[in-house]
């Protein structure tokens, strides 16, 4: 993966950056551990701007942050809680559960979303609860762009003054990628497996 991302780099700068945050922002698979990293490298190795790599990496995600923020948005929480009538179970969450994260958001918004932006996996999903809450859209973009601006500046810097030793940023921060995308599935797995115990509980 990191040889064809740093071609595409090299070949197309700045607007390949850019493109591969969006991408990675809606398709998470595509880690920005890798892409600013080598960003980076490729800005001290050839000169370049380092501003122009960590404006142009927060250009992308944003855009991808702005695309799921709208889409959930269009969907809103009155037709999210249609879906979980039906599949509750699969979301592992019911209406007392929405009405608490709608609370939460009414609350710590601007917080949980800027903080959300530079955690590893949360960072792409964080825009889908603002979103469905319907969240003000001045804030989320504010707090939205702060965070990511400080992500992608982190590992561009990181790659920059590491030059072609960027392995390191990934020794760190991939280990680190990975246990939260375990520790959010074991939880979403613990939940499907006690979802029909909490129900008991709750009509009981």
């Amino acid at each position: 993966m990191n040889d064809w991302i740093g071609q595409l780099i090299e070949n197309w700068g700045t607007l390949a950056v850019a493109f591969l945050m969006f991408v990675e922002t809606v398709f998470p698979p595509i880690p920005s551990e890798v892409i600013m990293p080598l960003a980076g490298v490729h800005a001290a190795q050839q000169g370049g701007s380092i501003l122009g790599v960590i404006l142009a990496g927060t250009a992308g995600a944003m855009a991808g942050n702005i695309f799921w923020f709208v889409l959930a948005w269009k969907l809103g929480l009155d037709r999210f809680e249609g879906f979980l009538v039906r599949y509750g179970r699969v979301f592992t969450m019911d209406e007392d559960e929405i009405a608490r994260g709608r609370a939460l958001f009414d609350r710590y918004g601007a917080g949980l979303v800027g903080v959300g932006r530079i955690i590893p996996t949360i960072r792409s999903l964080i825009s889908v609860p603002a979103g469905l809450v319907r969240m003000n859209a001045r804030t989320f973009l504010i707090f939205s762009t702060l965070g990511t601006f400080l992500w992608t500046m982190g590992l561009a810097l990181a790659g920059y003054f590491l030059g072609r030793n960027f392995a390191e940023v990934d020794r760190i921060l991939g280990p680190l990628s990975t246990a939260v995308i375990l520790g959010c599935f074991a939880v979403y797995l613990y939940r499907v497996i006690m979802w029909n115990r909490w129900k008991k509980k709750k009509t009981g």
